[in-house]
């Protein structure tokens, strides 16, 4: 990940608030799965964007966390700063909205983890029929490509392209959404015509993408708030590898979950203590679900035909 985060003493959020919130043009409260997050910054455009992702909240509640988001040329590009006792977070020259809302989730999941054992995963989320789906991978593992593949049948609902809460909820692992619309690639509409037209060419922003609102292409009835998860697919792309499916056990499963440190680059705290809670959800998670580890080498169509025949969703055109 190109940004480094530093965590900082009360001390030195004072010092960094007190010379950011002079400039603050806009305090906007956003409700990130029953979390109240401040984002403040002096950027219009930054604001429309997140106002156009999250739910609003109201501003008479008082913040779990707070984002001051700014450029300044005293510090070097991709900066982020956190305070992990007042849940306070600097980003500096930070211009990829990508990862201000990465971490606006992860700041949430900050809060979530540590008072209400619900945990975060950074990844796609599907319903099939009352069964939820989950798609994790490395970057350009082609999680998004076959998220949006999956939303072309009518069968499936979404819950999250990107991240979504989950929690231990007895016997099941219940998963929840927590963006009003999505950050999507420009791209998309080239690999699956049905998302053409989406959003206007001239909206996308310097990095080929923009915030939609997809239930005009898949209907207001096929976001979903919640799921209970079922399946667990794992997707890599490695052209040395012969494989282009195969089983996990809990146990492999978990290991290789560890070794890419959750498949989460946005995590703004990692410690023991943080590892060791989320390895025990991992844990439950991974034994309460089916596992697949996917190899995405082939063509988007093969790829997804291949999942689709995995947690029996309807091959196109049957």
């Amino acid at each position: 990940m190109p940004y480094r985060i530093s965590l900082i003493t009360l001390e030195e959020k004072d010092r960094l608030a007190a010379r950011f919130t002079p400039n603050v043009r806009y305090e906007i409260k956003s409700e990130i799965y029953g979390c109240c997050i401040k984002l403040l910054s002096d950027d219009p455009v930054l604001r429309g964007t997140w106002q156009e992702n999250f739910y609003s909240m109201s501003q008479n509640i008082r913040s779990h966390g707070r984002m001051y988001v700014f450029r300044d040329p005293d510090y070097p590009p991709d900066s982020v700063f956190y305070e992990p006792q007042s849940r306070t977070a600097f980003l500096l020259n930070v211009r990829y909205y990508g990862w201000i809302k990465s971490l606006a989730l992860s700041l949430t999941s900050d809060i979530l983890e540590d008072e209400h054992a619900i945990f975060s995963v950074h990844g796609a989320c599907i319903d099939i029929a009352g069964s939820g789906l989950c798609l994790i991978g490395t970057s350009g593992a082609g999680k998004t490509t076959q998220t949006y593949g999956l939303l072309r049948q009518p069968h499936t609902r979404i819950i999250s392209d990107d991240w979504f809460f989950s929690r231990v909820f007895g016997p099941e692992i219940l998963a929840y959404g927590s963006e009003k619309n999505f950050y999507i690639r420009q791209d998309l509409e080239t690999v699956w015509k049905e998302f053409g037209g989406l959003v206007r060419a001239e909206e996308y922003d310097r990095d080929g993408r923009a915030v939609a609102d997809i239930r005009w292409v898949i209907g207001k009835g096929r976001m979903l708030p919640m799921t209970t998860l079922r399946t667990v697919i794992i997707l890599k792309r490695d052209p040395a590898d012969r494989n282009t499916v195969q089983s996990l056990n809990p146990d492999a499963a978990l290991a290789l979950f560890e070794r890419n440190n959750f498949f989460n680059p946005h995590f703004l705290v990692s410690n023991p203590y943080k590892t060791a809670i989320r390895m025990k959800y991992m844990k439950d998670l991974l034994d309460r679900t089916v596992i697949y580890e996917v190899n995405t080498t082939g063509t988007p169509e093969g790829t997804q035909k291949m999942i689709r025949s995995l947690v029996a969703v309807p091959q196109a055109g049957s």
